[in-house]
């Protein structure tokens, strides 16, 4: 298996979609997005054949100097070392796998700080000094992923509910999630969303959650404030167990393309760490993929090297 020296390849495996760069220098050879359901079937060792092959297709049936993927899902070292075992025994280069929010702090050219993810799901991480992994979220979206674009779905389908059940409907949320879900009975609202279970479906229901708190609904914008507040109390988390507080870099689809999220975050990590300063990256996390893949080549690499 040749392996060209002169590759870096970065992998961001989210939750809806992966994206795959390969650069050689300041080149980009080759950047692909695929649908992350349609090669992931969350078993590591077909995942990574899976990935290997796609990885050196792209390449051209060679194999990059080092690969590095942020992985969603991966929210342990052990799960993450593990990956990185199988790509890299496929593969036959250096392979570094973190979770998917590690990826935001390189991608905003950053070398430490708390990585925050708020898309389809929603999670925080970190380094310690050492090099462990800290991690706080990322429970899915039925038990929490505060922030994230399913959790805003449920918990503004909670807030419609309460609203109802006090016999009040003219919030705009009600109007606006009910048309974007394709009912106008009020009664099959949770019915609905019950048949249509799942954090990616859910998720594409969110955009009537902004457009409500837009059209001045309050109901809305306390379940944007409070997805805020949730992510917020994600990092505060991991600067209680030793994260470096001094810099925030929040990334993900729902964070980066609706500021009303990013405002509410900024404003809760005000009250929760008023030094750190919080960042929005404005770079695909795909590049800080590539990044990390050209520190292992340097051998500045931390975690699970």
């Amino acid at each position: 298996m040749f392996v060209d020296q002169n590759v870096l390849a970065g992998v961001d495996i989210g939750g809806t979609k992966t994206r795959i760069m390969g650069r050689r220098g300041n080149s980009v050879l080759f950047d692909k997005t695929l649908v992350t359901d349609e090669w992931r079937i969350r078993q590591m060792e077909a995942d990574a054949v899976k990935l290997s092959a796609i990885v050196m297709d792209l390449c051209g049936g060679t194999t990059p100097a080092a690969m590095a993927v942020g992985a969603h899902g991966c929210d342990t070292d052990e799960q993450c070392r593990r990956f990185q075992a199988l790509l890299s025994a496929n593969l036959k280069t250096s392979v570094q796998v973190v979770n998917d929010a590690e990826l935001m702090v390189p991608a905003a050219g950053y070398d430490d700080g708390i990585g925050v993810v708020a898309g389809t799901g929603s999670i925080a991480v970190a380094r310690t000094a050492e090099g462990k992994m800290l991690a706080a979220g990322g429970w899915g979206w039925i038990l929490g992923d505060e922030g994230s674009a399913a959790a805003l779905v449920r918990e503004a389908a909670k807030a419609i509910r309460r609203a109802l059940d006090r016999g009040q409907d003219g919030d705009p949320l009600v109007a606006m999630l009910m048309r974007e879900i394709g009912t106008d009975d009020q009664t099959k609202l949770g019915i609905l969303l019950n048949e249509t279970r799942g954090a990616a479906a859910w998720g594409r229901y969110a955009n009537a959650v902004f457009d409500a708190a837009n059209a001045g609904s309050p109901l809305a914008s306390r379940v944007i404030e409070e997805g805020g507040e949730g992510l917020a109390a994600l990092v505060q988390l991991l600067i209680e167990r030793g994260a470096n507080a001094s810099l925030v870099v929040a990334g993900g689809g729902v964070i980066a393309e609706q500021p009303m999220l990013m405002e509410a975050f900024v404003k809760a990590m005000a009250s929760v760490s008023p030094a750190s300063r919080v960042v929005l990256l404005r770079e695909p996390p795909v590049i800080g993929a590539v990044a990390l893949a050209g520190r292992l080549v340097a051998g500045k690499s931390r975690g699970n090297g």
